[in-house]
């Protein structure tokens, strides 16, 4: 309750600044004409590349049949719904009259909007995140629904009976059920793998499509991807490591979950970390003067302070993960995992504002500072994520039941034990004489 109090707090700051801006316009934001896009779009890129790593988890490691992701999809598809939510808050309050927004749709004309310009990668943005959202969410709520049965024979209030078994589709258990279930899972996990690399990637293109020297670059796409992956498995470590230890989750979200979230996040930094030095490579190996001074401005200019902290956030801290103690430490992670994601906030932050402040024209270069209806938009979108996160948390299951229970192997005196190694328990890898089957379908029931 804490928890949510602070959150929705923080929402109130953002519906507050989000009324100022609809009712005396974008003026209230601290934009000017040499910087015209600033902390909208670096929130925007930030909130979208949070979101990555729920479709990696869910999609990517489904695939590869990697089965420690079971204990922690469920969790990460629903931030990315939520951060995928706030992302689309940015460029819908940009536009400065929301209501037109169905405008960047390709509408016929009798709507009376203009026909959209499909070349405008900004379009393709519209297409990308739509679609994105669309099927996280279909993926998020097919995970969910034998879950919901589970919660339906079990719930004792007539309204949480009546809503969970809206929410479950009359779902029994049965094997054609299973069947169909898991057909679903495979496929949307077909759909969903593309995206994980075409989402980001059309967001750089908003960029890289430009002639602004520090955007003008073919490095943007992989780059953007490993970034969106990097921070996103930082953000679920950040939700994680609370969720495990509220909720008691530390025999299902192991440390050796940790650890190799842990390792995923190091490797996307140091891609990330191997882009930035290719950057300023081929800003000198181009010999084009203005890539050159755009590099130089962002490492010695009046922004030098982000460009460093960027640079110290994303490329040095992550390789502390090499060391075994940092990747089993959980204070250590959790902090590692804080410091990424304000790492690569400045990242987003010294792409978009340090390559516009200081352009062809010296007559125009101009400092951005932000107003404090910009930092209430920011700090309230946290509140929205926090608020549905823990909204989530507390009505719907956290850790997906029915996967789990086919990791799991019942042993005779112990119980249900995670498959993960544990030195003390011999009887782990024994096979069971008697209990539930490691493979027992949610509504299992050993005498019928």
């Amino acid at each position: 309750m804490a928890a949510l109090s602070v959150a929705l707090f923080f929402l109130g700051i953002f519906l507050y600044s989000v009324y100022r801006t609809l009712w005396y316009g974008i003026g209230e934001w601290g934009l000017n004409k040499t910087v015209g896009w600033a902390w909208d779009i670096t929130n925007f890129v930030w909130w979208v590349g949070i979101g990555h790593a729920g479709t990696l988890i869910s999609a990517v490691l489904l695939l590869f049949r990697q089965k420690w992701r079971s204990s922690i999809n469920r969790a990460a598809e629903a931030m990315t719904i939520f951060a995928v939510i706030c992302a689309a808050m940015f460029p819908v309050l940009h536009m400065g009259r929301p209501w037109l927004a169905y405008w960047v749709f390709p509408l016929q004309n009798t709507f009376g909007s203009l026909w959209v310009n499909f070349n405008s990668p900004l379009l393709w943005d519209v297409f990308a995140i739509s679609t994105y959202f669309t099927v996280s969410l279909v993926f998020w709520y097919t995970g969910l629904v034998p879950d919901f049965a589970t919660i339906r024979d079990r719930a004792k209030g007539p309204i949480a009976k009546v809503a969970y078994s809206l929410l479950s589709m009359g779902w029994t258990g049965s094997a054609k059920h299973w069947s169909r279930y898991e057909t679903v899972s495979l496929i949307l996990a077909g759909v969903s793998t593309p995206l994980v690399l075409s989402v980001h990637t059309i967001v750089s293109m908003d960029f890289a499509t430009s002639v602004v020297p520090g955007w003008h670059t073919t490095i943007f796409p992989p780059y953007f991807v490993a970034g969106a992956i990097f921070s996103g498995f930082a953000m679920v470590l950040t939700l994680m490591l609370i969720t495990r230890v509220v909720f008691k989750l530390e025999d299902y979200i192991t440390m050796e979950h940790i650890a190799l979230m842990n390792k995923i996040m190091m490797i996307t930094g140091s891609i990330v970390g191997v882009a930035y030095i290719t950057e300023f490579f081929i800003a000198w190996y181009s010999q084009v003067e203005f890539e050159q001074y755009a590099f130089i401005n962002r490492a010695t200019g009046p922004y030098w302070w982000a460009y460093w902290s960027m640079m110290t956030c994303n490329v040095i801290s992550p390789q502390l993960v090499w060391i075994r103690r940092v990747r089993y430490s959980i204070p250590l992670t959790f902090i590692l995992s804080i410091i990424v994601n304000i790492g690569m906030w400045f990242e987003r932050f010294v792409i978009i504002v340090t390559s516009l402040h200081r352009d062809y024209l010296p007559s125009s270069w101009v400092m951005f500072s932000p107003t404090i209806i910009d930092i209430g938009i920011y700090v309230g979108t946290l509140g929205l994520f926090f608020t549905l996160f823990l909204l989530f948390a507390k009505f719907f299951p956290v850790v997906n039941m029915a996967e789990v229970k086919t990791v799991l192997k019942y042993t005779v005196d112990n119980g249900p034990t995670y498959t993960g190694h544990d030195p003390h328990h011999d009887l782990i890898h024994k096979p069971t004489t008697h209990g539930v089957p490691a493979n027992a379908p949610v509504n299992y029931n050993k005498h019928d």
